[in-house]
């Protein structure tokens, strides 16, 4: 078994975000290539965006810090410290609306 601090974690990836030019950081928590599920936390300076993007399978956000609006075709959702957000099917986006950092679970289709 492996325990991993999240908050931890956040507070490292927001300092890495800082400082890249991108204005945002991730990395993986748990999963990868070999495994089906995959945990990404990602810190998003305020102002930057992930544009919008397929979905690569059954997926959830959940906000850890700052705030995020999550998009798709014209709808559109905001999510704060605690929320957990599902990620429709389909191109979407992310915005953060301030500095933010969420966790990304993906369970990636076969």
């Amino acid at each position: 078994m492996e325990k991993t601090s999240l908050i931890a974690l956040a507070r490292h990836e927001l300092e890495q975000d800082r400082e890249a030019s991108s204005g945002r950081s991730a990395k993986t928590v748990f999963g990868g290539h070999e495994h089906q599920l995959r945990q990404t936390l990602i810190a998003l300076r305020a102002g930057e965006e992930l544009s919008e993007h397929e979905n690569p399978g059954e997926a959830t956000l959940q906000v850890l810090e700052g705030r995020v609006t999550l998009k798709s075709g014209e709808a559109s959702w905001n999510g704060s410290p605690g929320d957990l957000l599902t990620i429709p099917d389909g191109l979407h986006s992310l915005d953060a609306v301030e500095d933010a950092v969420v966790l990304l679970t993906v369970v990636k289709q076969r």
